[in-house]
């Protein structure tokens, strides 16, 4: 597991105690695009089921997780994909 990785699994477990929590690493896929790194880690997907998002519009729910993530989105992390869900969704 990258370091960035680590940082994301490890800030959004402890902010929403996620139910499900998948993170991957699209840098590859970015080579040459603006904000891509050449050691990667700078475009990352996350799909994420909390029950901190029940009754939360969508935008909410990006907010909850960008106010985990801000060190991240301020460094290293050029682009994030959200894909947030509480559970039953």
């Amino acid at each position: 597991m990258t370091e960035t990785r680590r940082r994301i699994e490890d800030k959004l477990k402890a902010a929403l105690a996620p139910a499900q929590l998948e993170i991957i690493d699209d840098s590859a896929s970015h080579a040459g695009h603006a904000g891509a790194r050449p050691g990667g880690e700078s475009h990352f997907t996350v799909d994420i089921v909390s029950e901190a998002f029940a009754g939360k519009s969508r935008i909410a729910r990006h907010r909850l997780v960008n106010q985990a993530l801000s060190e991240e989105l301020a460094g290293p992390v050029h682009a994030l994909v959200i894909r947030a869900r509480a559970p039953g969704e």
